[in-house]
């Protein structure tokens, strides 16, 4: 379905973020609304969640000078094995709709 590709290419995207460093979600929300996908906190959470229980992501603390203790994501070994490999499906999807798309509108 729509929601489960959208899921799958919104956790692609959420560890293309965080692989480049330490990320902070809000940090993640914004960046991803700059690209022009937009992510509700209310999304992101449950997914950043989900890949850190999947031990795809690991955090820690870092105290804040304007409220309360702020939470930063990054990958772990395993995380950073699944992003190439979601890379490298990405990829292959990208490079076969490509041809599909292309190949039809030559048609046309």
């Amino acid at each position: 379905t729509q929601s489960q590709m959208r899921k799958g290419i919104l956790e692609f995207c959420i560890l293309s973020i965080i692989r480049r460093g330490e990320a902070y979600p809000s940090d993640i929300v914004e960046e991803m609304k700059a690209a022009q996908l937009h992510i509700l906190e209310g999304t992101l959470y449950p997914l950043l969640t989900r890949l850190k229980n999947a031990e795809m992501l690991t955090y820690r603390w870092v105290e804040s000078s304007s409220g309360p203790p702020r939470k930063y994501f990054s990958l772990t070994e395993k995380g950073e094995t699944f992003y190439k490999e979601l890379e490298q499906t990405w990829q292959e999807l990208s490079n076969a709709v490509n041809a599909l798309t292309v190949a039809k509108n030559n048609a046309s």
